[in-house]
């Protein structure tokens, strides 16, 4: 008899339809799955055995053929699975109904019959809503990111004989919605203030600027002085995530194995620290064989930190050209071709010199000319040119560390700022990555009007410092956020100077 079951297979952080059928007919003892499957999914022949057996049903004693379907899509994982010990059962009359034709089925199962947890909960779900499937069943673990997904009814279940109960009509499951509200208060954490950094004034500032517009920002200073500490307040500043980005961000973080648990929505904007060892491919993203997201792409819509950024190698940071340019990384392998979203803000911290204290007031560098500029060579001009503001973290004072008064905004002081800053470039600028940040050369001519003043000011700047054409777009970039955060709408001179100011320490630093 042949059976048919609905599943889903997942390539990126797309879905694709996988239709999986069984066909039992009398013979000799013999098992074929066709279809392109990998070796995760050639090896559930033995899974779906033991659990069928398991579970309390008779698996076909004659020759049994698993086609996947389309033949020339490579199949992965372990979700197919369930379906495919759902297909078995069909095909040897131990399942009948119409649900089976209802639903979408992904899982991964235990010797014992259990229903594992799977990567791709999420983008299966949404493929089943545009297949215009009643709903998906999958394993319990993936319920409450399922759930997220308005139109489609999620039906849990936590093992073969519950997911045969549910198709046979002998069990109704009730349809699982996640609560986005309970999530939401489940996940609220507790991200360090910035008020807690001591001094610093002119670095908030630039952290500030930085989060209104969504640009990127290089700190530079000794070791010590805080700039882990300031980055790591950035999520503090940024506004909360909207549910669109909120489910882009989310179907991330589904694909991902390693990424951390997959429970529900993520509505925190991601903070992404790749420690200074990490490869290219890791960055990037990618596998042999399993394509998966790398930190480019984990940090979406939120905020990828590289600390002592020039001891990262070569190749892993040329590699994030595309992505601050294009906002997505694409792959390319023998046997696939992948692109993942990765539009982030990227926020780098370094040393002026291998030992830190070529600035340091008190301390004497020890490092040579050569030293210091084979050191600062490992940061390339093209990548610094796509850094929009430069900002220098000098060493502390013993009056600002010893100072009972901060002097400076809270976190949700600086927030409210950034809000309305980013209401105002939502509201001049309809579209979905409407931030100054990435304003194209169409936007730039319409928004970043300059007045006399501020022209000549900005041509001072770029014949004396030699501004590349890429950094002087940026500058006028920086300087309509300015407008922005002082709530003008039209840009003016001191907002030309203070953007000028922020890209002066490549000059200095990185120029013998």
């Amino acid at each position: 008899m042949l059976a048919r079951i609905q599943s889903s297979a997942v390539i990126g952080i797309e879905a694709f339809a996988v239709a999986v059928e069984v066909d039992a007919r009398p013979g000799m003892f013999r098992v074929r799955m066709v279809g392109l499957p990998d070796a995760a999914v050639k090896e559930s022949e033995e899974r779906v055995h033991s659990a069928i057996r398991n579970s309390g049903f008779r698996f076909p004693s004659g020759n049994t053929i698993v086609n996947l379907a389309p033949a020339d899509m490579r199949k992965q994982g372990g979700a197919l699975d369930l379906p495919i010990a759902l297909g078995v059962l069909a095909a040897s009359n131990q399942l009948n109904g119409s649900r089976i034709t209802e639903y979408l089925v992904a899982g991964e199962l235990a010797l014992d019959g259990s229903v594992r947890s799977i990567t791709g909960a999420l983008p299966m779900t949404l493929a089943a809503r545009e297949m215009g499937l009643r709903g998906i069943v999958l394993p319990r673990e993936n319920a409450e990111e399922a759930g997220v997904v308005k139109g489609v009814d999620v039906i849990p279940v936590h093992d073969l004989h519950n997911a045969q109960g549910f198709f046979q009509g002998a069990c109704d499951i009730e349809p699982y919605r996640t609560d986005i509200s309970r999530v939401a208060e489940e996940a609220r954490t507790t991200i360090p203030d910035l008020r807690d950094v001591k001094g610093q004034a002119h670095v908030k500032r630039a952290l500030t600027v930085a989060a209104a517009g969504a640009h990127n920002i290089l700190m530079i200073g000794p070791p010590g002085t805080g700039k882990t500490m300031l980055a790591s307040r950035l999520p503090g500043i940024l506004p909360e995530l909207t549910f669109e980005e909120a489910l882009e961000t989310t179907r991330v973080y589904s694909v991902a194995p390693n990424a951390g648990i997959r429970k529900s929505l993520i509505l925190h904007r991601p903070f992404r620290s790749p420690h200074h060892t990490s490869t290219t491919v890791s960055i990037t993203g990618g596998g042999a064989n399993l394509p998966v997201p790398g930190e480019v792409s984990l940090a979406h819509n939120g905020v990828l930190f590289l600390d002592e950024l020039p001891e990262f190698n070569r190749p892993a940071l040329e590699v994030l050209r595309q992505p601050l340019e294009e906002g997505m990384v694409h792959i390319r392998r023998a046997n696939y071709s992948i692109t993942f979203p990765s539009r982030f803000m990227l926020v780098v911290a370094m040393n002026p010199c291998p030992c830190g204290c070529r600035t340091h007031p008190q301390k004497k560098c020890r490092c040579s000319p050569g030293d210091i500029h084979r050191y600062m060579a490992r940061v390339s001009g093209p990548l610094l040119d796509r850094i929009d503001i430069h900002v220098d973290v000098p060493a502390l004072r013993f009056d600002e560390l010893h100072s009972a008064d901060n002097g400076g905004p809270s976190s949700e002081d600086v927030r409210a700022q950034v809000q309305e800053a980013r209401n105002r470039q939502r509201a001049r600028v309809k579209g979905k990555h409407s931030w100054n940040a990435y304003l194209d050369t169409a936007l730039m001519r319409k928004h970043c009007v300059l007045d006399s003043e501020a022209r000549e000011m900005l041509e001072v700047a770029v014949v004396d410092m030699g501004f590349s054409a890429r950094a002087h777009d940026k500058v006028l970039r920086v300087a309509r956020t300015l407008a922005d955060l002082t709530g003008s709408e039209h840009i003016q001179a001191h907002h030309v100077g203070e953007a000028i100011q922020y890209r002066s320490l490549d000059k200095e630093y990185f120029v013998a």
